[in-house]
């Protein structure tokens, strides 16, 4: 009976596994940044939004107050809240309808451990409407 010299074939494995395990963690903590790069530039829209509805002119027609927004009022009022934020830039605010404030927000993502693979960052963008009303 031949007997084959199998010292040190679980020290490649135990190598192999440790590998993998630091690539699942760096995957892990790179996704779990980039999701939370969206969330705050979702969030900085939404708030832009909501500003843009506060930026209205109040009239009266035939007796009933009437809300009506307009895009220079939309874009001060979403430019005060966005230059408050740090790495977020407004890129549209605007009214379609004179009753709602829709903002644009982009930002860019930079990953904090896998750089070399996407030294530019990535693009990230947001939109979001909010409607003004009178009760």
């Amino acid at each position: 009976m031949i007997r084959r010299d199998e010292e040190g074939s679980v020290l490649l494995l135990t190598l192999g596994y440790a590998v993998l395990a630091l690539v699942l963690v760096f995957v892990t903590v790179d996704a779990t940044s980039l999701y939370l790069a969206q969330k705050r530039t979702q969030a900085a829209a939404d708030a832009a939004a909501l500003a843009g509805a506060d930026g209205f002119t109040l009239e009266v027609i035939e007796g009933e107050p009437r809300a009506e927004l307009s895009d220079r009022g939309v874009r001060e009022q979403a430019e005060a809240i966005v230059s408050a934020e740090q790495d977020v830039s407004l890129v549209s605010a605007s009214t379609p309808d004179g009753v709602s404030a829709r903002v644009v927000v982009s930002t860019r993502w930079r990953p904090p451990i896998s750089t070399l693979f996407v030294p530019d960052g990535v693009p990230l963008e947001a939109t979001a409407t909010s409607r003004t009303a009178l009760d």
